[in-house]
């Protein structure tokens, strides 16, 4: 979805609960709800733009239930999955490699990262298995037929799907398997962008001094956590 059809949502479902007569947060935003200022702190030092509408595409490709396929034309989403895949030993592949299902199992396997970069509006039906996630226990292991293979499935796998075309058109048969999540760069977003580089350049004393304040709110977030835990703890 658009930037702007999402705020359209956000002032319906606000104008909702007011009709309602639930309590609602006049200035709720995705960013707030569904993640910490220390993951987004972390995104934009992987290389994540730091306007809103890529913070909340970068929170569904996290937090989705289904694998991420993102319309890159400029490039910034497959930039981001690099640099964030660096720690899972993320492996980059093409369809038109000729190892790319091996490449797929490996990662499967192992529980490393795969990013599937430069797809076109059509996807090749070998990777159905791991867009579904048709996995199934045997033996008290979970596996994912690949191909004529069963492939120990990893918990800790993680797969991306990124395409250069600016507006594609995929299939429902597509659509329902992937979370499809637009890049593209706007104007707004774009605006948005220039003006943090802006506040990282001109005031880089300012710039530092939040970013310390977002590393030592979330210390202080997790040490909270973990006193409550202690104390439930020692008064169960």
């Amino acid at each position: 979805f658009t930037a702007s059809f999402r705020k359209q949502l956000i002032t319906t479902w606000l104008s909702e609960t007011a009709t309602c007569g639930l309590h609602s947060d006049p200035a709720w935003t995705l960013e707030r709800c569904l993640t910490e200022p220390s993951d987004v702190r972390e995104w934009g030092l992987q290389g994540l733009p730091g306007d809103p509408l890529s913070i909340e595409n970068a929170i569904v490709c996290t937090r989705g239930r289904r694998w991420p396929l993102m319309i890159d034309p400029q490039g910034q989403a497959n930039r981001w999955i690099r640099n964030m895949g660096k720690e899972r030993n993320i492996a980059v592949i093409k369809l038109s490699d000729g190892q790319f299902l091996r490449t797929l199992e490996n990662g499967i396997r192992y529980g490393n990262a795969v990013l599937l970069e430069n797809v076109e509006e059509v996807l090749d039906p070998a990777i159905e298995p791991v867009l579904v996630k048709a996995i199934f226990k045997k033996g008290g292991q979970w596996l994912l037929r690949l191909g004529t293979e069963d492939v120990p499935y990893s918990e800790e796998f993680r797969f991306y799907i990124t395409t250069k075309m600016s507006n594609p058109h995929y299939l429902p048969e597509i659509c329902i398997k992937v979370t499809v999540i637009n890049f593209t760069v706007t104007t707004a977003g774009l605006e948005d962008q220039l003006v943090a580089m802006v506040v990282a350049n001109e005031r880089a004393e300012l710039d530092k001094v939040r970013q310390e304040l977002v590393v030592q709110i979330a210390q202080d977030k997790a040490e909270e956590e973990r006193l409550e835990q202690m104390i439930l703890k020692l008064l169960s």
